[in-house]
């Protein structure tokens, strides 16, 4: 869904640096009571999604949902407002009637209906006690584009309440399982962040797993037993389209794209071993990274393309790697009690998620990339397959219960801030797109 930006709000954004400021480290320890009312509109008028005061409301409660889950702000019940928001009050908010409540920020904002049927969604964000303006941008889109519009308003309130880049507007997709844990029907699925948008892209006929974006966001490539026979395929988001990477003898899996989408990295099984390769997707030329006794595999390039995480039992238990983009330099960087696996590196460079398993449980953790300054974020009965959100700050991953369901789960680099995600049916594998366009 594309979303056009009205750059004559932007323009017009404030020039002074922000008063408050949100601690991105704080997790849950003191969100931000913020008030985000309704958004008004200047004339009520019908649309393909709703009337423009419907979709005012929705637009509201999408930015205070994505807010309320990064745990870093606490959006005030609407129920305690004291003043109900009209277009004047949108560029001239009443600050006092928005201190009464306790509200330290507010994000309020306009749904205009366009001639084309489209819409135009304002939105601003102010100092509650300071009285100034942090932040303001529009959003022009289709009527069916408003959640869009919603998210990329959190994001600028995010971003400009926390100094980092916001992550509403992304996707997840993942691989929805059901029947029987003996006889699984696993299918790739997408959503939006917040589970909204939810739609299968392949029928469960064939057995997948681990689906990952390309950075276009418009590909996924993903294992799939078709025919029986385990290869790596690329999924076109646009038009649905299949088509498996390379004729392979043996069984091929693990696949990632690396960071500008020219390559595939992925293992292969040859001669009884399992090693990486890289693909390059234009020529087809395959370059072997690794060639040790054992199974390398889960391979993850670092942001900049220069180096690749993996796991390997090359020692004797499952670990984690790092080498060069072009296999050298290989060196072990977990140690300590039990096992690590499927790594991935964060978008910001600075840390590399990872399952670590032990004492009869897996929890997701993160250390830096010379394998210093391990930390567990979670301490479930089996989480793993970790993956980064867009600004590196937080980590999705599945649950396993005992006996029970299989859900996607995310939790801040704090530890502390944990939501599930809402999914139909059981889901496992999940990955994080970037930013959309």
């Amino acid at each position: 869904m594309r979303i056009l930006f009205l750059t004559a709000l932007a323009l017009a954004a404030p020039a002074f640096a922000a008063p408050i400021r949100v601690d991105i480290n704080s997790g849950i320890a003191q969100p931000l009571p913020i008030a985000v009312p309704a958004f008004a509109t200047p004339a009520v008028a019908n649309t393909e999604a709703g009337s423009t005061a419907a979709l005012g409301a929705q637009v509201a409660q999408v930015i205070s949902n994505d807010l309320k889950s990064s745990g870093l702000f606490r959006p005030l019940d609407p129920a305690a407002f004291t003043t109900t928001v009209t277009p004047p009050d949108v560029l001239r908010p009443q600050f006092a009637s928005w201190r009464t409540v306790a509200a330290q920020a507010l994000v309020t904002g306009t749904v205009t209906a366009n001639p084309d049927g489209g819409i135009t969604v304002g939105c601003y964000a102010y100092d509650v006690f300071s009285a100034e303006e942090l932040a303001r941008n529009g959003f022009v889109t289709t009527a069916a584009g408003w959640r869009r519009a919603a998210h990329k308003c959190a994001d600028l309130v995010y971003s400009r309440l926390t100094g980092e880049t916001g992550y509403f507007d992304s996707r997840i997709v993942y691989v929805s399982e059901t029947g029987r844990k003996t006889r699984r029907i696993k299918r790739l699925a997408v959503m939006d962040q917040d589970g909204a948008g939810h739609r299968f892209l392949t029928s469960g006929q064939n057995l997948v797993l681990t689906p990952r974006f390309a950075p276009n966001q418009q590909t996924i490539t993903y294992m799939s037993f078709e025919g029986n026979r385990p290869r790596v395929w690329l999924y076109t988001l646009g038009s649905g389209r299949q088509q498996a990477i390379g004729d392979f003898p043996n069984m091929s899996f693990a696949p990632r794209f690396s960071p500008d989408g020219s390559n595939l990295i992925f293992s292969m099984s040859t001669g009884g071993n399992t090693d990486i390769f890289r693909l390059d997707i234009g020529s087809r030329r395959l370059t072997r990274l690794t060639n040790q006794a054992g199974i390398d595999t889960a391979p993850s390039y670092s942001p900049d393309g220069s180096r690749i995480v993996f796991e390997s039992d090359r020692g004797g238990s499952q670990q984690l790697y790092v080498m060069n983009a072009d296999g050298s330099g290989q060196q072990r960087i977990s140690f300590g009690d039990g096992r690590a696996a499927t790594p991935v590196w964060s978008p910001r460079g600075d840390l590399i998620a990872f399952t670590r398993m032990g004492g009869g449980r897996f929890s997701v953790g993160v250390m830096k990339p010379d394998g210093s300054g391990e930390r567990l974020l979670t301490n479930a009965y089996q989480d793993e397959g970790p993956t980064w959100s867009p600004n590196g700050r937080v980590i999705l991953f599945f649950r396993s219960a005992r006996g029970g369901p299989v859900d996607l789960w995310s939790v801040d680099l704090s530890g502390q801030n944990e939501r599930k995600v809402p999914t139909p049916l059981d889901g496992s594998d999940p990955a994080w797109s970037p930013l959309l366009p």
